[in-house]
């Protein structure tokens, strides 16, 4: 549980810095708002990860194992990739911006990857619920600092210093990985023929052709409304009044401490409804805590609203994480951890990064009655597709 939360944290930590924290920067540079939605097109590598997936199920590196070698190399990658991002100047070199962003969130959709893979070999289904809490608060430990302790450094500081600080910080998923027990292997493949087909062919067989295709579906819908949310938040905060402090310290720190009380009640309450209740009750409080937002937006820069959109959105976030990792991480077999578990996940990535790329732009036209619009044009697409999943999450 210790590495998993080590491990948790270094998946979690380049997230917000080819994101939100990224947009605060851009938005402090004066960089205009449909380009900041658009750049959420540099997540594409998480949408994309299954493409390579099969190689990190296929090949192991020298040292460490299958996992852990390729683990350790991609986080001193990210450490190097992540430093660079210092030396970036975003209203003066765009693109160069773009291409450290793709290359951070390539090396950050491949350790995921392997981090998915390594926690669904080693966690036995009593502990998932566990393990998805703990992997998830160590996630979110990480961005809290990527998110809000870099927004309180760059009111101090410079840019540059607020991402070699954040760099620094990979350290800790390095040694969390030398810490990590190598997962014992259970037949992997043996050549990139079964490496490739024998995952999807085994997730269709075992699902069904249209059950398959209906669980992916679910999978690419259930977090769309959120994900356009996030993909708008910090810029609008920053526009309402608040200061890159207020939504540190407030949606950071707050904000982190809600979705880890969240996630650690997800998980229990999991444990005795079941993954598909789960689901469906913890979507539903996930869809209308979007509209915390649309109060805030009414009233104006209130510091008392924001505590209580942050704490609402953020806790009903956290519930709805824990249910979807642990049925995701239920629909994998272990031969095929690395790529079952990075097509699942890169369905998720889709709504996440590549459909709410219109994002700015339709808040740029509708102004802030953009969160209602999330709520209703987009959370509920995805549940009547929860009757039709697997019969194992049933329970």
């Amino acid at each position: 549980m210790a590495v998993i939360l080590l491990v948790g944290f270094s998946s979690g930590m380049p997230l917000f810095l080819t994101s939100k924290t990224l947009q605060a920067w851009m938005t402090v540079e004066n960089v205009d708002l449909s380009t900041i939605g658009l750049f959420s097109l540099v997540g594409l590598p998480y949408s994309l990860k299954f493409l390579w997936s099969p190689l990190l199920d296929r090949f192991s590196l020298p040292l460490l194992g299958r996992r852990r070698g390729w683990l350790i190399t991609l986080q001193i990658g990210l450490l190097l990739a992540i430093a660079c991002m210092g030396l970036q100047q975003p209203k003066q070199a765009l693109q160069l911006l773009v291409i450290n962003a793709l290359v951070i969130s390539f090396l950050s959709a491949s350790q995921d990857v392997v981090v998915d893979a390594y926690r669904a070999d080693v966690l036995k289904p009593l502990e998932m619920g566990i393990g998805t809490a703990v992997y998830v608060t160590g996630y979110r430990i990480a961005l809290l600092l990527a998110g809000a302790l870099a927004l309180i450094l760059a009111d101090i500081v410079s840019w540059s210093v607020v991402y070699f600080s954040m760099a620094g910080c990979m350290v800790l998923g390095v040694l969390g990985t030398l810490f990590a027990q190598e997962p014992e292997e259970l037949n992997p493949p043996t050549s990139i023929k079964e490496a490739v087909i024998l995952p999807f062919g085994e997730f269709f067989q075992r699902q069904g052709l249209f059950q398959g295709f209906l669980i992916l579906l679910f999978i690419v819908l259930y977090k769309l409304g959120d994900a356009f949310v996030n993909n708008m938040s910090t810029s609008f905060l920053l526009q309402t009044g608040f200061t890159q402090t207020d939504i540190g310290t407030i949606q950071g720190g707050m904000g982190l401490i809600a979705t880890i009380i969240g996630t650690l009640a997800g998980g229990a309450l999991l444990s005795q409804i079941g993954i598909n209740r789960s689901l469906w009750i913890f979507g539903i409080l996930q869809a209308l805590s979007n509209l915390s937002y649309l109060v805030l937006a009414s009233v104006g820069k209130n510091y008392q609203f924001l505590l209580a959109a942050i704490n609402i959105e953020n806790f009903c976030a956290g519930l709805g994480t824990a249910a979807f990792v642990a049925f995701l991480m239920s629909l994998c077999e272990q031969r095929f951890s690395a790529t079952q578990y990075a097509l699942l996940s890169s369905f998720m990535a889709v709504s996440r990064d590549i459909l709410v790329a219109p994002a700015g732009a339709l808040a740029k036209s509708t102004g802030w009655s953009f969160f209602l619009l999330s709520v209703f044009l987009l959370h509920y697409q995805g549940y009547s597709y929860c009757h039709s999943l697997h019969p194992g999450i049933n329970n």
